[in-house]
């Protein structure tokens, strides 16, 4: 039995199941071939290669679940959902006993297996086809390794570094899962994002459905600058190596351990310093192509295209240059998703929160609370709120009345809304959990909104997150605004955003940044205290607003240590302001009691809508907040890995794995800080 359950940790597992369908590039591998007789043409790695971008690359998803990229920043403070996440609950997120579908390691395997039979074959010349599309594909094998190593640095931080397809043998097996040390973890994902980028050609797809050297770039700044951003602000916690009670330090392996720049402040500067060169190159090729905000949204087929709304829904995103790779969906192909239907109905029960609306700059380049000349901010209704407003927030905030779909288009069944009602938050379909709601990602194209048989094709990496991985790493590197091509590509962001005359300028906003007036912000914080650096955390709001709703603020959030706070304040997610506002007459009988009826959060806890606390009874767990505790900056590895890694075969302190930080050693029992 214990050998048989050991493959759910690191072993091979057939790749059979890569063989099937793949839709993400519109190739069909050989299905029926067996892993002896294959990875011996290019044609054949390319299709081992299409059968694994679905499942690691971010995307829309498919079908009724086709909200993707757009949702997943839910359960931060940028986008609330209709239920709230246990993990902001008091002792409600527990070690599991598996694996739980987190601690998995199935892409690795089958990217091991696939790279080592492919480069075995490579090697000896035994790969038919065109050497450029060989090369290619294998370092797209590099690419997808890594990031999918990147996404288990960011659930567990120390990992074991597998290279090659491991035997099912048990002490092979154990020894291999011994955890190095999560900077390690994050050289070696650099050095197979190193690789890929030298194997992979640029210009090899004109299209940008597949993955490039200026993708590889892009992630290896990401990598670098989350690691970097960790290792600082974690300094001196068991969250890295060597910080007092870090839990390798008491394996054998690791007590030793130092890091290999000669400490961690090197080790933080040389992953800055990484960072900051490979975005460089990526920023220096695109920042004269970011495409323009023109801050007007069509509301009639007559009206002129905004670019910038359009790109993130584009039929064709080869005309966007700064989108460095995207997933297409066709109706005549087959491919579908739900995005349209999702972005015109309620944002799929997704919501921007006040602390996200309010963390937007206004036209001049300064916080809603500064002195502006000529106006204020005004949030009594919609309308007031996109007044003045950041473009990007401008185009993308939605507001009754507005022309979602362009009526005269063809649809054989049309699930959206055509005329953008008042929000619904009272429940039910469509929902609109905050009273905000968003439209990015929307197209106008009514035919789109077919019940999960859109169509609106997917960015999964775009070039101006470049310029804002640079901008935050060289100013660690020397804090100084003035340094490198700091400004030079702050400005670029911002003038691509829509922002004219000195609100180009970002020191418009940080000469007029209060961080005491910043709280709503989780970005503003670190350790559990108030950033008093403006310039970094302007820094933050700039890269917070320019990739709202892109999937990249839980990554944010946990590189920059900014849930401390709550560990002692809980949090209150707010939405629109309901009370007191010509808002609050959109609703007919609004309930406020507390009751497990209300539809509504009581004025009395606050004037703006708490859609988390209409319900104050006992049963509902977050009716005093969201609270969190230190060790879920990190996944709790599940018991069932600690047991099956024993070198005496089932006592967890015998085996060669450690839990991570703070996390008891017995299942179904809650973080202990």
């Amino acid at each position: 039995m214990k050998r048989i359950s050991l493959k759910y940790i690191l072993t091979l597992g057939l790749a059979a199941c890569l063989f099937s369908c793949e839709d993400f590039l519109d190739k069909e591998p050989l299905s029926l071939a067996t892993p002896e007789d294959y990875y011996q043409s290019a044609d054949q790695l390319q299709a081992a290669v299409n059968a694994l971008y679905e499942g690691i690359l971010p995307s829309h998803g498919s079908g009724v679940t086709g909200y993707g990229t757009f949702a997943t920043d839910r359960n931060t403070d940028n986008q609330a959902y209709t239920s709230a996440d246990t993990k902001y609950a008091k002792g409600q997120w527990k070690v599991p006993m598996d694996e739980s579908g987190n601690w998995n390691w199935d892409n690795v395997r089958d990217i091991n297996y696939i790279l080592g039979e492919a480069t075995r074959h490579y090697e000896n010349g035994e790969i038919s086809g065109d050497d450029r599309s060989i090369r290619q594909y294998l370092g797209e094998l590099y690419f997808l390794r890594a990031f999918s190593y990147f996404k288990l640095l960011q659930k567990f931080g120390d990992l074991p570094i597998i290279k090659e397809a491991l035997p099912d043998n048990a002490a092979t097996l154990t020894e291999a899962s011994k955890r190095s040390p999560r900077n390690e973890v994050a050289r070696f994902i650099l050095s197979d994002l190193d690789l890929a980028k030298d194997y992979m050609s640029d210009n090899f797809d004109p299209n940008r459905n597949r993955l490039s050297p200026d993708v590889a770039l892009l992630i290896k700044s990401r990598v670098a600058l989350f690691e970097a951003s960790w290792l600082e602000n974690f300094k001196g916690t068991p969250f890295v190596p060597n910080g007092e009670g870090w839990p390798g330090k008491a394996k054998d392996y690791n007590a030793n351990y130092e890091y290999p720049s000669g400490g961690i402040d090197k080790e933080i500067e040389w992953f800055y310093t990484q960072a900051a060169e490979s975005a460089e190159i990526v920023a220096d090729k695109y920042k004269n192509q970011l495409v323009r905000n023109t801050g007007e949204i069509p509301q009639s087929e007559s009206d002129p295209t905004n670019p910038y709304f359009a790109m993130f829904g584009a039929p064709d995103m080869v005309n966007y240059p700064e989108v460095l790779q995207w997933r297409e969906y066709s109706y005549s192909m087959g491919i579908f998703c739900s995005t349209e239907e999702h972005v015109t109905r309620g944002n799929d029960g997704s919501g921007p929160t006040r602390g996200l609306v309010e963390g937007f700059v206004m036209i001049d380049g300064k916080p809603i609370y500064a002195q502006h000349d000529g106006f204020a901010y005004n949030d009594q209704t919609l309308a007031n709120v996109r007044q003045n407003a950041d473009p990007r927030l401008h185009i993308f905030l939605k507001e009754p009345g507005q022309v979602n779909l362009f009526l005269n288009m063809d649809s054989e069944a049309d699930h959206g809304t055509e005329i953008e009602p008042y929000p619904n938050i009272l429940g039910g379909e469509a929902v609109s959990v905050t009273g905000y709601l968003l439209r990015k990602g929307g197209t106008f194209d009514k035919a789109r909104t077919m019940n999960a048989r859109g169509y609106t094709n997917s960015i999964t990496f775009r070039a101006t997150e470049a310029l804002l991985n640079y901008m935050e790493a060289e100013y660690q590197l020397t804090k100084s605004l003035n340094a490198g091509k700091i400004l030079e590509y702050w400005k670029a962001v911002r003038t691509a955003a829509g922002f004219t005359g000195e609100a180009v300028d970002p020191q418009t906003t940080i000469n007029a940044t209060d961080m005491s007036k910043e709280k709503l912000d989780w970005g503003a914080w670190t350790g559990g205290k108030l950033l008093t650096d403006a310039v970094l955390y302007n820094i933050r709001r700039e890269r917070r607003c320019e990739l709202m709703a892109e999937g990249l603020r839980w990554m944010d959030l946990c590189r920059w240590r900014s849930l401390d706070q709550m560990t002692t304040e809980p949090y209150h997610v707010e939405g629109f302001h309901l009370w007191n506002t010509p808002m609050e007459d959109w609703y007919e009988g609004l309930i406020y009691d507390g009751s497990s009826s209300s539809t509504a959060s009581s004025p009395d806890l606050s004037e703006y809508l708490r859609p988390f606390e209409k319900n104050m009874t006992s049963g509902n767990l977050f009716r005093d907040g969201w609270t969190w505790s230190l060790a879920q900056y990190l996944f709790p590895i599940p018991i069932k890995q600690l047991q099956l890694t024993s070198t005496n075969g089932a006592s967890i302190e015998a085996s060669v794995m450690y839990q991570n930080p703070y996390w008891p050693t017995t299942a179904d029992m809650p973080a202990e800080k």
